[in-house]
Order: C-alpha cells, then sequence, then structure tokens
C-alpha cells in the first residue's frame, strides 16, 4: 500500500531539494563550473519527480530507494536519470547486447562529484559532515549501488575520496599537515579535473 502524500512531506522534500541544491552549487562554485550548479537537478521540481518523491519522503533516506521497496522500481528515477547527464547511469547502454558503461565526460564527473558531496551534506547536519565519512561511504557503495559503473570512473573516485580523506585528516596517514591543501581548496585548485584528465583513458 503505497503511503500517503501529505503537505507536511511536499513541504520538507521541496526543503531537501533546496538544500540539496545549495550544497551542489557551493561545490560546482569551487570545482569551476558555475552553471552546472544553478542548473542541477531542476528536473526534481518536475511533477513526476516531486509528487512520488515527495510521497515517500521519510527525511532520512532517499525516496527513490523507498519508492523501489514498495514498487520495485521508480518513475521519478527513470525519468531524472534520463535528463540528468551527472548521474553515471545516464552514460549506459546496449542492454540488448548485455551492457556497456561509458566514461563520463570531464563536467559531468566533476558534477557527479559534487553531488555525492552535497548529498551528503543535506542528509546530515552541515557540522557533521566529514571527508572521512564520505570515502567510507565510497568504499561500500563502489562494488554496491554502483557496482556497473565504468571502472575508470571508479578509479578516479578512489583516488579522489581518499585524497580528500588524508588532506582532511593528514596525521592520520601520517602526512606532514603542512604539505598538505585542504579538500575545498584542492576543488578549487581543479584537483577533480586534474585526477580525470591523468586517469581518464586507465
Amino acid at each position: 500500500m503505497k503511503p500517503k502524500l501529505t503537505m507536511y512531506k511536499m513541504y520538507h522534500h521541496w526543503k531537501t531539494i533546496h538544500n540539496h541544491r545549495k550544497w551542489v552549487c557551493h561545490y560546482c562554485f569551487l570545482a569551476g563550473i558555475p552553471w552546472r550548479g544553478i542548473t542541477h537537478d531542476l528536473s526534481k521540481y518536475n511533477p513526476i519527480e516531486f509528487f512520488e518523491s515527495a510521497r515517500y519522503y521519510t527525511g532520512t533516506s532517499s525516496p527513490i530507494n523507498e519508492a523501489k521497496k514498495e514498487q520495485g522500481f521508480s518513475r521519478a528515477w527513470l525519468h531524472h536519470r534520463g535528463r540528468n547527464s551527472h548521474h553515471w547511469a545516464y552514460w549506459t547502454d546496449n542492454y540488448s547486447e548485455g551492457f556497456t558503461s561509458y566514461l563520463m565526460p570531464k563536467k559531468d564527473f566533476v558534477e557527479m562529484v559534487c553531488d555525492f558531496l552535497a548529498a551528503a551534506c543535506a542528509y546530515n547536519s552541515d557540522s557533521s559532515f566529514i571527508f572521512d565519512r564520505e570515502n567510507k561511504w565510497w568504499q561500500q557503495e563502489r562494488d554496491k549501488s554502483c557496482k556497473a559503473m565504468n571502472e575508470a570512473n571508479k578509479k578516479m573516485l578512489d583516488i579522489l575520496f581518499s585524497d580528500f580523506d588524508k588532506a582532511e585528516n593528514p596525521n592520520a596517514y601520517g602526512l606532514n599537515s603542512n604539505m598538505v591543501i585542504e579538500p575545498e581548496k584542492l576543488i578549487k585548485n581543479g584537483y577533480i579535473q586534474l585526477i580525470y584528465d591523468i586517469n581518464k583513458y586507465s
């Protein structure tokens, strides 16, 4: 039985979208792709996405995952991934011939990294976000929810989240803190793009 759609859920789902997009803008501006931040996830306001996601709003987990548990699929997700190229699932094809997962274009990859970081900020209190937790999240999800992602994309995310963690916690890795640049400064200095350029064909 589907959960009820209420004004409470619609309002709080809208707040979650707004908070998430605020953090995406923060990271996209740092990464030098401001327009991607400004236009990020606008399709979530489309009725196909908004009302299903509001119906399955919990405040603690993705409504898309909740919809999949109940229905076996999510119309909101099918609509969303087909219109937002910053999702790795957008870059998949050849389903009738097996499956192909492509290397993402650079700007889409950078926006995806910003999206991952912003989701962690939105679903946790702003003060509780740490790159160590994000790195651990990625290590758990890389072969679960992201199992079918292109291997080059995975390798780049491995490097980035590990390096962000090290930059935030240099002492934990035996590094000289005076020689390490803070994660947000790395992003501002084009580090995501650098890792992409070095590893895109590996």
